[in-house]
Formats: structure tokens, C-alpha cells, sequence
């Protein structure tokens, strides 16, 4: 226990010992008695989660714990709200340090804020997936298996700006290779990113307004991620309170009816961003009952144009959802485009656009919710999915990609604190983008599992 104590105190003091005008006012090298009781406080504390160490939760060193060590753990601690026989902790352990917290009260807590100016959160995971699809007698497979070291630091401006960024590292654990460039059905792969810097963006935030700026993650809001779970060069504004708005515009490449998406997870020049816009308005995600309108339109007249004989997509869409009681819910979505009608291929007679490639929703039934944090949770669910060609730009659905409609399920569990596995498994159709002659529905499955630890 006497060892733990050190640990938690070398974490929190390690920027005071920097200060010689600090130690010149209290004497931060007065030992408190080992057999002083404020130990087995302070011990009570760290095991009920009111004290913590670095910012990853561990706690370093081992060395003798200071009055100056113990006043700044208990400022610490009386910066949260406890009760009980915490509480009871906090004020003995106040009473005994009062003359310490009295005159390292402010300073300890303005050396805290800025300790904490940088944090570094993140992610390893390892994934392996794959896609079947099958027309009569013919057939194609695609696997992917490999390894992600995602970190996302997070940086304090001041009081209501922060900086923040992602970098995704990929290891092929097929052939022990660094991904550095996307490998698709040529080779037999499924589409496996490349690694480098994702996102990085500034961010603003206040009671009711919220602004994010530079190479911004953006999931849209109404449908969890039906229409566009990507990163793009963006300002998003987000305004209102029980009634929400949030307005994007940027740019970007993703829209995988028009650019294939190993085109861009490659870096392939020949992949053309286009101009994107998308203005959502939807009630707190808190309610019981949500709901949401939404626009969205992909923009570049000549990309368009060629592929399809319009000048932009424009996808229009309502989602709800409804929560049941702590464990059911359901959520659900409807999405359509009325452009385009025609579909242009080099060398052929355009051909008329199918209906259901105008047209996309999504329905879920949800069984609880698998939480990192809570060793033994886990979540089921179960959803209908359309993924029309045009009626989506990039979905988050990894194993139903644009084009593809069916019956996706999956489960998520947690058998340790912070390692979380999941299965995903889908079966459905591949639809056709056209209705000339020839054009049939393919057989499509695909199976996801992954195992993610997060620190």
C-alpha cells in the first residue's frame, strides 16, 4: 500500500518539484510519518476512483510521499463531487492540510489545468473481414486482416478552444507489411486503409454553439452514419439547444458511387473531391423520441457529369428514433435523391438509373450497448439495410457498402475493462445500378470480427 502511495504521489507532483517559488513559500520536502493515517486515506480515495494518476490512469515512481504531495492530492480530490464516507476522507484529510491547502490552494490548481492541456487517448486493433458475392456460377471473395495502432491527442487552447487530431498506423498481419497503400480486388484484398495523420482540427465550444475547423471527422448526425461516416477539409457550425442545426461544408472524395473507395484510401490522383455541403436539423439525442431532416449535396460538375449526366448529387432524408426503456431501442432512417436518371458507361448507349439506387433507409433494433469501461457488457442488434448507389456518399456500415441491401447482425462484448470484441455478419444482395438488359441482383455476405483494446 505505502509503495501504491508513492506512485499516486510522484504522478500529481512531478510538475511542482519544477517550481523554486513554490518550494521557497511551503517546504515540499517535509516527509509525512509513515504511520500518519492521511495514508490510509488517500489510499481509500485512489481505490474508489477519486484520486487519479497520469492522464493514462497509471501511477509511476516510488519515493517517500511530501505534506506538500498530500495537500495537492487532497486539493485534487475536493475538486470533485464525493459523498459518503469519501466525503468524510476529504474533510479530515482538508483539516490536516489546511495550512497547505491555503497557500498552494490556487497554484496547485492552475499547475493541474495546465498538466492537463494534453491528453493522449487511442486504440489497438486487430480486424479481419470479409466479403463473398456470387451470380450463378460465378463467385468472388475478399479478405482483409490486419492490425491498427490509433492514437488521438487532444490539445487545450483555452477555456473553450482545443485542438485536436487522429493518426491511424496499419500493419497488413497477412503478409507483415506496413499498409501504405490500399490493396482491393485485384489481389484478392479488402479494402485495408493507409496509415498516416486522418484529422486534425480546431474546435470551438460553448453552451449552444459548437465550430470545428480543418480536417474534421463527420458522422452524420440523424442516422448514425447511414449517409457519410469520413473525414473531409470542413468548417462545421452547430447551434441551438433542445433544437439543434448543424451546417458542413467542405470538400472531399468520399462519395463511393462516383469514387471507388480504394481509390481514395490509396491516395489514387485519379479519385476527384468534389464540393460538399450538408445542413441537418434534428432534436437533443438525449430524448426519448429523436428526430431529423437533413440535405446533403456532392458537387463536381465534371466528375458528375461523366458518370452519370447530372451536375450534382442531392440526397434528401428523415431519421427517428425511439428509446423503449435502458435496454431497447430502435432507430431508423429514409433517404432519396432525385438525380440521376441516366447512367453514362465509356463506349455504351446510357442506360435509365434504377429506382432502388435513388433510394436508401436503414432500420435497427438495438439490445443494450457494450460500454469499454464496464467488464461484462454487451450489445446485439439487428438491422434491415438499403444501401442505394447514389442515396449514400460514404456509409459507416464496413460489411454493407454502397449497393448493397439486406439483413446485417452483430454483438459486441466486454470481458475485460477496456477490451472490447465484436461480430458482425451480413447477408443480402448486391443491387444493380441500372435497369438495362442483364442486370440482376448478386448474392453479397460479409463477416466482420475485431478485437479492440483502448488505453
Amino acid at each position: 500500500m505505502r509503495k501504491t502511495l508513492a506512485l499516486i504521489a510522484s504522478a500529481v507532483a512531478l510538475p511542482l518539484m519544477c517550481s523554486t517559488a513554490l518550494a521557497a513559500e511551503v517546504n515540499p520536502f517535509t516527509d509525512v510519518p509513515r504511520d500518519h493515517w492521511a495514508y490510509d486515506a488517500i489510499e481509500q480515495l485512489a481505490a474508489d476512483g477519486i484520486l487519479e494518476g497520469y492522464g493514462d490512469g497509471t501511477y509511476r515512481g516510488d519515493r517517500a510521499i511530501t505534506r506538500y504531495e498530500m495537500a495537492q492530492m487532497t486539493a485534487r480530490a475536493m475538486s470533485k463531487a464525493v459523498d459518503g464516507t469519501d466525503k468524510a476522507l476529504l474533510d479530515k484529510l482538508a483539516a490536516e492540510f489546511a495550512a497547505e491547502l491555503k497557500s498552494l490552494g490556487v497554484r496547485v490548481a492552475e499547475l493541474e489545468k495546465h498538466a492537463d492541456q494534453v491528453k493522449w487517448e487511442g486504440m489497438l486493433r486487430w480486424r479481419h473481414q470479409s466479403q463473398w458475392q456470387s451470380n450463378g456460377g460465378s463467385s468472388q471473395k475478399r479478405n482483409a486482416s490486419y492490425l491498427t495502432l490509433r492514437l488521438t491527442p487532444s490539445m487545450e487552447i483555452n477555456d473553450k478552444w482545443s485542438a485536436h487530431a487522429r493518426l491511424d498506423f496499419h500493419t497488413n498481419t497477412v503478409n507483415d507489411t506496413e499498409v501504405t497503400s490500399a490493396t482491393w480486388a485485384t489481389t484478392g484484398r479488402e479494402v485495408i486503409p493507409t496509415s498516416g495523420l486522418k484529422r486534425a482540427w480546431v474546435q470551438y465550444d460553448d453552451k449552444h454553439l459548437h465550430v470545428l475547423g480543418g480536417k474534421i471527422p463527420y458522422l452524420s448526425i440523424i442516422d448514425q452514419g447511414m449517409i457519410l461516416d469520413s473525414e473531409m477539409p470542413a468548417l462545421q457550425v452547430t447551434a441551438g439547444n433542445k433544437l439543434k442545426v448543424t451546417a458542413t461544408v467542405g470538400r472531399t472524395r468520399r462519395f463511393d458511387a462516383i469514387n471507388d473507395r480504394a481509390q481514395v484510401y490509396a491516395g489514387d490522383p485519379t479519385a476527384t473531391a468534389g464540393d460538399y455541403l450538408g445542413l441537418e436539423i434534428y432534436n437533443d439525442r438525449q430524448e426519448k423520441f429523436t428526430y431529423g431532416f437533413a440535405y446533403h449535396r456532392w458537387k463536381n460538375r465534371a466528375k458528375v457529369f461523366e458518370e452519370c449526366g447530372a451536375s450534382a448529387i442531392n440526397i434528401y432524408e428523415f431519421g427517428a428514433g425511439y428509446r423503449f426503456d435502458k435496454n431497447f431501442s430502435i432507430d431508423a432512417a429514409y433517404a432519396w435523391t432525385p438525380s440521376p436518371s441516366m447512367e453514362n458507361e465509356p463506349g455504351e448507349v446510357p442506360e435509365q438509373v434504377s429506382s432502388k439506387t435513388k433510394r436508401a433507409f436503414n432500420i435497427q433494433l438495438n439490445y443494450k450497448k457494450a460500454n469499454p469501461e464496464d467488464a461484462g457488457s454487451y450489445g446485439i442488434f439487428a438491422a434491415y439495410r438499403q444501401m442505394g448507389h447514389y442515396a449514400v456518399i460514404a456509409p459507416t456500415y464496413d460489411i454493407v457498402p454502397h449497393g448493397m441491401r439486406g439483413l446485417e447482425i452483430g454483438v459486441e462484448y466486454v470481458p475485460i475493462r477496456n477490451i472490447l470484441g465484436a461480430l458482425r455478419f451480413f447477408t443480402g444482395k448486391e443491387m444493380p445500378d441500372e435497369t438495362g438488359a442483364g442486370e440482376m441482383q448478386e448474392s453479397a455476405k460479409g463477416f466482420l470480427g475485431e478485437v479492440r483494446c483502448y488505453f
